[in-house]
């Protein structure tokens, strides 16, 4: 008679080289992402008093022909979505995207996954920035001008596509100042 023993060697095993997998894949087709969404209507809610509410994401993305591998992470896993981006250009198939955006699930299930997991590429950086922010914004830093100013700096160096500098210029200059 056979178990299902979650502790046995062969889970064991079996985990760690979907765990390698996982990371692998993460780092080629992975993305840790912090944004800023301008929300100027809603300063009397407690979140968005700075007018900016900041934004976490970590998503993968594949197309259509690759999407069992993200179903396979999403599983692994167990939180998170898989979404459809409908494309009407020139590529032949459809993106599919697993997101995981729940705060919760990113501090209790996937940071201390990748934290126990060696990454070997320039995504480390960029998940040790994404952790750093989402332990701000944990601790409500994200709620103070300086501490969403720390964040905006941070999240400046997580994507060297993206400048922040405008954001930061706004933030000092246009916040309202309910404090």
């Amino acid at each position: 008679m056979s178990t299902k023993n979650v502790s046995g060697a062969d889970n064991q095993q079996e985990r760690l080289v979907k765990s390698g997998w996982i990371v692998g894949f993460v780092e080629g087709e992975g993305c840790f992402s912090i944004g800023f969404i301008k929300q100027p209507n809603r300063i009397n809610r407690k979140g968005y008093k700075l007018v900016f509410q900041v934004w976490h994401e970590f998503a993968v993305t594949q197309g259509e022909s690759s999407l069992k591998a993200l179903k396979e992470i999403r599983d692994f896993f167990n939180v998170g979505k898989i979404y459809i981006n409908n494309r009407y250009d020139n590529h032949k198939e459809n993106l599919y995207r697993y997101v995981v955006r729940r705060r919760k699930d990113l501090l209790e299930v996937i940071i201390p996954f990748f934290s126990k997991q060696t990454m070997r590429t320039i995504k480390k950086k960029q998940f040790d920035r994404f952790v750093f922010i989402l332990k701000m914004v944990e601790k409500k830093k994200h709620l103070s001008k300086d501490g969403l100013e720390e964040i905006l700096r941070v999240a400046e160096k997580m994507n060297v596509r993206k400048d922040r500098g405008n954001l930061i210029r706004i933030l000092r200059e246009h916040t309202p100042q309910p404090f």
